[in-house]
Order: structure tokens, then C-alpha cells, then sequence
């Protein structure tokens, strides 16, 4: 299973990471996950943990969008990169599928 880090980020009172792959379903997946003191500050918690499970056929709406071949996943994940690659890439992406009418499951766990 291949995985695309989209964004990552780490200092002393922070670590974020940011990636988006398919899964054994052929779901598409962005996965994130921010742990340290920070968090804690602002969750209570040390760590949260947010994602989108987007189903195939989403994700299909998705590569046309690009312009690109869903089958070529690595590209695909790659053009998803170039689109969404900073520490806000979580919430635009939500955006961007609301926008686009893709439906997607969110979950968050703090």
C-alpha cells in the first residue's frame, strides 16, 4: 500500500503528520495525526487524530477533477499532494470536496 505524506511537521512541542493512500478497499484515505504539548493545550488531550475515508467512486470524481487517471494511483496521490500540502491541508481538502460534491465519512478522535 502505497502512501503519500502530504505534510509533516516537528518541533519540540509538536509533531503533525498528514497522509493520503488507498486501502485494502480501495478507499481513498487521508489520514492525520498531531501529538505534544500544543495539542494538549488546545484538545486536552496529547494527540488527535482526524481522517477521510472517501469510497472509490468519490475518489473517481476526484481524479476528473485533475484530469488524471484514478488507476495511476501514485499519480494520483502525488496530484492530491500538489493540491493539498500544508498544515491546513485537512480542512481544505474537506472544503474542496463539499465544494465538489464528493461524498466522504470524517472522523476525528481527540
Amino acid at each position: 500500500m502505497d502512501k503519500i505524506t502530504l505534510y509533516e511537521f516537528e518541533s519540540p512541542n509538536i509533531k503533525i503528520s498528514m497522509k493520503v493512500y488507498f486501502n485494502e478497499k480501495n478507499d481513498l484515505i487521508f489520514d492525520g495525526y498531531d501529538i505534544g504539548k500544543t495539542v494538549s493545550k488546545l484538545m486536552g488531550d496529547s494527540d488527535y487524530e482526524y481522517y477521510y475515508t472517501i469510497k472509490f467512486g468519490e475518489a473517481k470524481k476526484i481524479a476528473k477533477l485533475f484530469n488524471i487517471d484514478i488507476n495511476e494511483k501514485i499519480d494520483f496521490l502525488r496530484e492530491i499532494k500538489n493540491h493539498f500540502n500544508q498544515n491546513d491541508a485537512y480542512s481544505k481538502f474537506g472544503k474542496f470536496m463539499k465544494d465538489n460534491n464528493i461524498e466522504f465519512e470524517s472522523f476525528t478522535w481527540r
